[in-house]
């Protein structure tokens, strides 16, 4: 490998014009090679040139109300790569999508006292209903992004204590269409009881049985038995 005292130096705008004609997943390799690099992998403008590559539409400017922020470049290249991997979408909507999703995904993955799951739900119906969407269309968008972020989810020990919470949380009449769909609820205790049964102490077990047996009637056989 060259040593980096040995590489010229280049402009910024010619580095990320060959940058941005590299697969983005050696990026990271290719940040290790100088440090100038690595700053220029970092930064905006490398980020931006790539989403205007890969998502020409991106770069119309839109209005962007609501409560889950948009952020720079390269969160928005980020939310529309997953809601297209994620949700196969194309349209005005799928970045959107995807930001509810990674919204989601990260406080359920990263904070330890996440908001419930009455308020993290509230939070993506509004931003659907701030960007112009009906009622009907966020409550489905809605649940596709929470059964997306819960398959998705590490299996480890946060992973375990935040879908029990999820599951021991007291019902909370909400109005249409901030209510969870039943699928939404469902995939909680299946994810539970199939992905981290040994995870269950005694009385864990019997406590978010307990719940199941009050929210579904009748449940999986396969669920029963400590």
């Amino acid at each position: 490998m060259l040593k980096e005292a040995s590489l010229p130096p280049c402009p910024l705008y010619l580095t990320s014009n060959i940058f941005v004609r590299v697969p983005i997943s050696e990026w990271a390799q290719i940040s290790c090679v100088r440090r100038q690099w690595a700053n220029v992998v970092r930064g905006e403008c490398l980020w931006q040139a790539a989403l205007t590559r890969t998502y020409p539409c991106a770069h119309q400017t839109k209005r962007w109300p609501g409560p889950i922020p948009r952020g720079m470049s390269r969160r928005r290249y980020t939310a529309l790569y997953v809601s297209k991997r994620i949700f196969a979408l194309d349209g005005e909507m799928d970045e959107i999508v995807g930001h509810a999703y990674l919204f989601l995904k990260e406080q359920l993955e990263f904070s330890d006292m996440p908001p419930t799951s009455s308020i993290l739900h509230g939070t993506i119906i509004d931003q659907f209903i701030a960007c112009g969407k009906s009622r009907d269309i966020a409550n489905e968008l809605a649940s596709q992004i929470w059964l997306a972020a819960l398959d998705n989810l590490e299996d480890n020990e946060h992973t375990f204590l935040i879908l029990k919470r999820l599951a021991l949380e007291g019902d909370v009449f909400l109005p249409y269409p901030y209510t969870k769909s039943i699928k939404v609820q469902w995939k909680v205790f299946e994810k539970l009881f199939t992905d981290f049964r040994d995870c269950f102490s005694h009385v864990d077990y019997y406590d978010v049985l307990g719940c199941a047996k009050n929210k579904f009637q009748p449940i999986p056989s396969a669920w029963m038995g400590y």
